[in-house]
C-alpha cells in the first residue's frame, strides 16, 4: 500500500503541475510572435493551386 500512496501523491501534485506547465507552454508556442505567417501558410495551402494544377517537377523535365 505504500507504493500506491506514493504514486497517488506524486500524480496529485507533481504530474498535475507538469501537465499544467506543458499546457501553458503549448499555448505560448501557438501564440508566439512570428507564428501568424506560418499558420496562415498552412491554412491556405489547400487553395494554392486552385486555378490550375501544380507543375510536375520531375527529374526528366530538368
Amino acid at each position: 500500500m505504500e507504493t500506491y500512496s506514493f504514486l497517488r501523491t506524486l500524480a496529485d501534485s507533481w504530474v498535475l503541475l507538469a501537465l499544467t506547465v506543458i499546457f501553458v507552454g503549448v499555448i505560448l508556442f501557438v501564440f508566439r510572435p512570428g507564428a501568424r505567417r506560418v499558420q496562415r501558410d498552412a491554412a491556405e495551402s489547400i487553395f494554392r493551386n486552385e486555378t490550375r494544377p501544380a507543375e510536375d517537377k520531375t527529374k526528366e523535365d530538368r
